[in-house]
């Protein structure tokens, strides 16, 4: 059956309406949640918080992005491109994830940053979408897995945002990491998919639990990050923390809303409600810095710098020639 502009446009609609209707609920309840907040308690733990755990957080920021550019890594490898070196891979990582986060449509900024840094190194356009379909692979596979861990480990610590009972979500847990090991299973002899023309190759089994082991060591790091800068105070364990980590990233990546503004904060509180809420939005706050917005203005300027450096170069390769014909004597 061919899938007709009409249904396209109806399923992109469909789309933008469920991603408005998840940020205007999100929003809703995050401004429900904060009602009765006491700011300077809030700063005021903020002002408390040991140098130590705020080093030691922004030291697991920095691992969870260095995981992040192995997924560039891998996905090279799949489609035969090994010979690019690291940098290219954490250069096209790096700039392209905190950049498409943070602006918030990630499907189309992320596969254009991608194609700058990629095309100068002979990549082809189809070769970029691939890599994007693959690192999206190593995500979500991370995220199920980290997501079925952390619900099997505490399946009450979800239940304030699914609304299911945990006996539910331990099955949902079970079920996840069954799919998940379906998948591998699958995927242990290499395979291709699409069509003949277009084909993607997926990675093999081994290939596939290493795209497991780094998303779910990106996203512990990322989730641990936030467990460090919680107070003392509110003794919450990391697979709750872990849990609803995750079932806010990945609502916040449902909104499309810059760095899941709103969604991703709202449901960590309402997910960790039934304790203080100043100390969470003061962890919420410092993380945000950390893993938001230092990242973006970070790439934003490196990309920014790579950019210029290339069209600079493109400028003095077009104009060397020039010159020289003009030096040229004449006979």
């Amino acid at each position: 059956m061919i899938k007709s502009p009409e249904n396209g446009f109806r399923l992109k609609g469909l789309g933008v309406t469920l991603s408005i209707a998840v940020a205007a609920v999100a929003i809703f309840a995050l401004t429900h949640t904060l009602k009765n907040i006491d700011t300077g308690e809030v700063f005021e733990v903020i002002r408390r918080t040991n140098t130590s755990l705020i080093v030691l957080a922004a030291t697991l920021v920095v691992a969870s992005y260095v995981g992040l550019t192995f997924y560039d890594v891998l996905a090279l490898r799949t489609i035969g491109r090994s010979e690019l070196p690291y940098r290219i891979a954490a250069l096209a990582s790096f700039t392209s994830y905190p950049i498409a986060h943070g602006i918030g449509a990630v499907s189309l900024i992320s596969p254009m940053i991608r194609y700058r840094i990629y095309s100068f190194h002979g990549l082809t356009a189809f070769d970029v979408v691939n890599i994007c379909f693959l690192t999206g692979l190593t995500y979500w596979l991370g995220n199920l897995t980290a997501l079925g861990i952390g619900l099997f480990f505490a399946p009450d610590a979800m239940s304030v945002v699914d609304l299911l009972s945990p006996s539910v979500n331990l099955w949902l847990a079970v079920a996840l990491l069954l799919g998940v090991g379906s998948f591998l299973a699958w995927c242990w002899f290499p395979r291709n998919i699409g069509t003949g023309r277009w084909p993607v190759r997926l990675p093999s089994g081994p290939l596939v639990l290493l795209q497991i082991a780094i998303g779910v060591f990106e996203l512990g790091a990322a989730a641990l990050a936030m467990y460090v800068l919680i107070p003392s105070g509110p003794n919450i364990g990391i697979f709750p923390i872990t849990a609803v980590f995750i079932a806010a990233t990945l609502l916040g990546f449902a909104s499309h809303t810059p760095a899941g503004i709103g969604v991703f904060d709202a449901t960590f509180l309402i997910g960790l409600g039934k304790h203080d809420k100043e100390p969470l939005v003061a962890a919420l706050l410092m993380f945000r810095l950390m893993y938001h917005l230092l990242p973006f203005v970070c790439a934003l300027g490196l990309f920014g710098i790579v950019e210029g450096w290339r069209g600079l170069r493109r400028r003095r390769g077009r104009l060397r020639p020039l010159r020289n014909k003009r030096l040229k004597p004449v006979n």
